[in-house]
C-alpha cells in the first residue's frame, strides 16, 4: 500500500524537523502510542495499540530515522509485531520546504502487513493505513500550530516549543 500527501504547517522547517526527532512529540502524534523511547541516532522503540476491523493488538517495534538532511528531509522506517495479530512494517519519506513563512510538508508512505491482519483484505488495510498516516500528520500539525478555535476563528497559536517551555 502506497500513498502521498502534502500539508501546510504554520511553523518553520526547523521546528517541524525538530518535532519529528522528539520522542515526546512522536508519542503525542502517533495514534494509539502508549510509549516512545530512544533517540534519532539510535532509533526509537514504540508500543502502539490499535484496532483494525475486528482485530485489536498492541504492536511493539522499532522506528529508525535515516537519510536525514537537517530542516529538509528524512526517512522514517518502522516495524512492529502484534503477536497473533501479525506484523506491520512501513516507512515514510518526509520532505519540508519553507513556504510563505511556514512549511510545506510532503510525504510518501508505504505500508505492509502480515498474519491475521493481512487476512482482513486490502480495502480495510489500505483505508486503515491512510487514516493512520493522515491522523499522524494532523496531530503533528496541531501540536506545532496549536488547536483551532471551535467556532472557526483561530486563536493566537502557541507552538509545541512554547507549550513545552511555558512561554509564548
Amino acid at each position: 500500500m502506497q500513498m502521498s500527501d502534502t500539508r501546510q504547517i504554520a511553523a518553520t522547517p526547523s521546528e517541524v524537523y525538530a518535532a519529528l526527532l522528539n520522542p515526546d512529540i512522536l508519542k503525542a502524534c502517533v495514534p494509539g502510542a502508549t510509549e516512545v523511547t530512544g533517540s534519532p541516532e539510535e532509533g526509537f522503540e514504540a508500543s502502539v495499540t490499535q484496532k483494525v476491523g475486528p482485530v485489536k493488538a498492541t504492536f511493539k517495534g522499532q522506528v529508525t530515522l535515516s537519510e536525514m538532511v537537517e530542516n529538509q528531509s528524512l526517512t522514517i522506517t518502522g516495524e512492529g509485531k502484534g503477536g497473533a495479530a501479525g506484523f506491520a512494517k512501513g516507512g515514510a519519506e518526509v520532505r519540508m520546504a519553507e513556504v510563505n513563512g511556514g512549511t510545506e510538508l510532503s510525504y510518501d508512505v508505504e505500508a505492509k502487513v502480515g498474519g491475521k491482519l493481512a487476512q482482513l483484505g486490502s480495502r480495510i488495510i489500505d483505508g486503515f493505513a491512510k487514516k493512520m498516516a493522515d491522523q499522524f500528520f494532523s496531530n503533528l500539525q496541531e501540536t506545532l500550530e496549536g488547536p483551532a478555535e471551535p467556532d472557526g476563528e483561530e486563536a493566537p497559536k502557541k507552538g509545541w516549543l512554547g507549550r513545552l517551555t511555558g512561554k509564548e
